[in-house]
């Protein structure tokens, strides 16, 4: 009897492992139709270069000593300067560029790298690569939102290669989503997971026009055509294969926490309406950050690079000319 109930254990354990090893990919995973490749959306003043066998997408305008560096949000690109590079460029030289995963910047798939080039650690060195680059020593860093995090990211590990940082509605809470604890990771990373991840991204079709929409205060200033540029992102080949990967990369330390040991210059620009991070967030963290400015900009949302360049440059320009 109990040589049966053996049996019986390891036929069951045996297909329990079968089951976990191979039944998700018997889950049908079909790619989305009218995907096409990001070269589709190349702009005349659109350039690349190639930073840690990433091929980065960038723009650049503007000369001088002072080098200005753009890093967008989550779910922005290049087009999210498009009101403001001009008067970076009056000011020195400005290369605002797409993070991976976003824009028209290549998305390596899990073959083809041997570290993910989506998170954090990432992200941070290929910013150093860029500035190698383009033989820049120093920079001022302009990063709006998940953008700033990576600025601060950034700052915190190679302070000697910035001049300031400009930080636009930051979000520089750091680590990630409690849901998703750094001892899950590993199982996010399998073969079997890695398949059925682009299900799991998918939402993003309903919900990033939403988000969108929230970025901005006053939604008349968001125009259809505004709005298409940025669901081009929805279109680009194998978006929720590179989001997946970004939401699930390796885990990063607190950004927060760390956020009393910034040696440089810092000031937080940010819209007083901001719905996607309150206003009170700002004030607290340019408390924490040593010698920080703030400034709110009245009737603004998340995005006041776009929704408000006039006052968000005048902020920018007051700033420059009086640290």
């Amino acid at each position: 009897m109990l040589k049966h109930w053996r049996k019986l254990v390891l036929i069951s354990f045996i297909f329990a492992c079968v089951t976990v090893g191979l039944g998700p990919f018997l889950v049908p995973v079909a790619e989305l139709n009218d995907l096409v490749l990001a070269e589709e959306f190349i702009e005349p003043d659109s350039k690349f270069v190639e930073v840690n066998n990433v091929n980065v997408h960038y723009k650049e305008a503007g000369a001088g000593e002072t080098t200005f560096i753009l890093l967008h949000g989550f779910g922005g690109s290049t087009f999210s300067w498009r009101e403001v590079m001009d008067d970076f460029s009056r000011l020195g030289h400005v290369i605002a560029y797409d993070r991976p995963a976003f824009g028209l910047t290549e998305r390596p798939m899990p073959e083809d790298w041997v570290e993910n080039p989506y998170g954090m650690t990432a992200n941070v060195g290929l910013l150093r690569g860029l500035l190698d680059t383009f033989g820049v020593e120093k920079a001022v860093l302009v990063g709006n939102s998940a953008g700033g995090g990576v600025s601060v990211a950034f700052a915190l590990e190679y302070p000697e290669r910035v001049e300031s940082l400009i930080l636009v509605d930051p979000g520089v809470g750091g680590g990630r989503d409690p849901q998703f604890p750094a001892w899950a990771l590993p199982l996010m990373w399998t073969p079997q997971m890695r398949h059925l991840g682009p299900l799991m991204m998918r939402d993003y079709q309903e919900t990033l026009p939403n988000t969108i929409q929230r970025e901005w205060y006053d939604s008349t200033k968001l125009t259809a055509e505004i709005k298409q540029e940025y669901l081009k992102l929805l279109k680009i080949k194998n978006w929720d294969r590179a989001f997946y990967e970004l939401t699930f990369a390796p885990a990063y330390p607190e950004l927060r926490p760390l956020l009393p040991q910034l040696d440089v210059p810092v000031f937080i620009v940010a819209g007083q309406e901001d719905r996607l991070i309150r206003a009170f967030y700002f004030e607290a963290i340019s408390n924490e950050i040593p010698n920080a400015e703030l400034t709110l900009i009245p009737q603004c949302g998340h995005v006041p690079q776009e929704e408000c360049p006039i006052q968000f440059m005048d902020a920018v320009i007051y700033y420059l000319e009086n640290r």
